[in-house]
């Protein structure tokens, strides 16, 4: 795949399914910026990059700040110059029953989860389309596809998103521009296992067996890994993919096939 010598910006980097898709992309030949809500969740990453000489570069920026895709088109003007590849990444995860949601936590949600994703997508796809050339990449959820209790605030935030891609897609058509979206299942990642650890301390299950409930609730043999999701967004940001506009991949190992 054509990728060496692309820009790349990956918000939510410094773990999971951020992390990996960034240095899947840095080992691909991109140079990338990658975000993070602090310096220090993203030093880990960051001095493993820089220890193998790879082209990254950091910045901090809350995706929930109405001005974050501002400063994000500033940070790329330092950094990277021109953008070519966006991976809208950054998420946070909210459980509970719709009627015991705060409308604070809400907001919350939608504003990392959704309002991000527009934010960037509005500050860089004009530069893209003028370009001629852009791949934008969405990580939504299985969660954009249906429904589960208890996820009401989480699962109307990533639907949110799977409807700003489709529209973005369309406006980019011919363009030279592509925006497509991921929808993982239960990932491997620090968040799943925050949704394990609540489900242990207001149960009397254990760890495994509260792992086993989610996958089983999910139809998911095994937790995917966050590899597999970079492989996939990998494939998305390439030259070659230029067929590819308004698709919505799912990563679940299966569950939602058919």
């Amino acid at each position: 795949m054509s990728l060496k010598g692309r820009k790349a910006l990956v918000t939510g980097a410094s773990r999971g399914i951020g992390a990996a898709i960034a240095d899947a992309l840095l080992r691909s030949g991109v140079e990338v910026l990658a975000t993070a809500r602090s310096m220090e969740s993203l030093s880990d990453v960051m001095s493993a990059w820089r220890m193998e000489e790879l082209p990254a570069h950091a910045v901090v920026c809350d995706m929930a700040n109405p001005d974050a895709g501002e400063q994000l088109l500033t940070a790329v003007d330092a950094t990277l110059g021109q953008l070519d590849i966006l991976v809208n990444n950054a998420g946070v995860g909210f459980a509970a029953p719709l009627a015991a949601t705060p409308l604070s936590e809400y907001q919350h949600i939608m504003a990392v989860n959704t309002t991000s994703v527009f934010l960037t997508m509005q500050s860089f796809i004009p530069r893209m389309k003028a370009r001629g050339y852009g791949r934008i990449i969405n990580i939504a959820s299985t969660a954009s596809k249906t429904g589960t209790k208890y996820t009401a605030a989480y699962t109307a935030s990533k639907h949110a998103v799977l409807g700003l891609t489709r529209c973005a897609a369309a406006e980019l058509v011919g363009s030279g521009v592509t925006a497509n979206a991921v929808c993982p299942g239960f990932v491997n990642t620090p968040m799943t296992q925050q949704t394990v650890d609540n489900i242990v301390s207001k149960t009397e299950r254990t760890p495994e067996q509260a792992l086993n409930a989610l996958l089983q609730q999910a139809g998911q043999a095994r937790l995917i890994e966050p590899s597999e999701i970079a492989h996939t967004v990998l494939a998305l940001a390439a030259t070659e993919a230029a067929g590819v506009n308004g698709q919505s991949l799912i990563i679940d190992g299966g569950a939602l096939f058919g």
